[in-house]
């Protein structure tokens, strides 16, 4: 975002961080409700949310707040500067309003790279402060209606929900006449999501179009590598980027309704020879459960 950019400075009375974080949660719990009460409900007008005071506020807070608060992206801004030269009602003023004008555009994220535990690497993608506030905010719109119909078999990135819960489910399962574990790993989930699936899923709950595109963009912002080459992102969604693990959840919901199905037509307890039929359809009887490793 430029230092240039359009500002109307005083137009927008910002909320207190408290007086915001009440008013998100308010709507997130009408948008959940709504979303629970009709899988085929299609959302529009939601773009006014995203860009709303509140949200980004409480945008801004959870990114400030955050341990890589310190961190910049290509622009080199980070939230102390920000604070200190442009000051945080002038830099959200000027978020909204090119969210507004419609002239916001993702910029490429800062390609970093990490050593693994097992001695491999892992490269994280670091958005610009400004980038990760409007992530940030359209988290906060989307979330609660995602979080609706996701299985509770899901368990990773998820609000409430931790890596340890699955384990305790698992410990229970082990208890009452499951035997066997299979644990499996997605090869560069993050990395090789498919755009055009995604957006398809995306769009099955939501019609608002500026929501839609905006997410594109951000899928398609590219990437600065660590050479200072740009390269384009014709998949994946960058780990690092605060939107990332719901678009994920989002991509990963498909598997997960894939195996609950399986789950209600050839395993129901009720059928006396379902363990058999799984064994002959290679499926077996079970009950899949998911996490996403960061």
């Amino acid at each position: 975002m430029s230092e240039d950019a359009p500002v109307n400075t005083g137009a927008v009375r910002w909320p207190d961080v408290d007086s915001a974080f009440f008013a998100v949660r308010r709507m997130q719990i009408k948008l959940h409700r709504w979303a629970g009460g009709s899988s085929s409900r299609r959302f529009g007008d939601l773009f006014n949310l995203v860009h709303d005071p509140a949200f980004l506020m409480h945008a801004w807070e959870r990114v400030a707040s955050n341990t890589g608060a310190r961190t910049s992206g290509i622009d080199k801004y980070t939230v102390t500067l920000i604070e200190t030269r442009i000051g945080v009602h002038t830099f959200l003023e000027r978020i909204r309003n090119l969210l507004k004008s419609g002239e916001f555009q993702p910029v490429e994220v800062r390609q970093v790279v990490i050593p693994k535990a097992n001695g491999k690497l892992r490269k994280l993608g670091i958005p610009t402060v400004a980038d990760r506030v409007v992530q940030s905010s359209l988290k906060a719109v989307l979330e609660p209606i995602y979080e609706a119909d996701f299985l509770p078999c899901s368990y990773g990135f998820r609000p409430n929900r931790r890596a340890q819960d699955a384990i305790s489910e698992i410990h229970f399962l082990a208890s009452n006449a499951y035997e066997w574990v299979l644990e499996a790993d997605i090869k560069a989930c993050f990395d090789e999501i498919d755009h055009t699936a995604l957006m398809d899923r995306l769009r099955s709950r939501i019609k608002d179009r500026r929501v839609c595109s905006l997410v594109k963009a951000f899928l398609k912002s590219g990437v600065m590598t660590v050479s200072g080459e740009r390269e384009d992102t014709w998949t994946g969604t960058p780990q690092g980027g605060i939107l990332s693990p719901l678009l994920a959840n989002i991509a990963l919901s498909t598997l997960d309704e894939h195996f609950d199905q399986q789950w209600q037509q050839l395993m129901s307890t009720s059928s006396g020879d379902s363990r058999a039929r799984g064994k002959v359809s290679g499926t077996g009887e079970s009950s899949a459960l998911r996490t996403i490793s960061s």
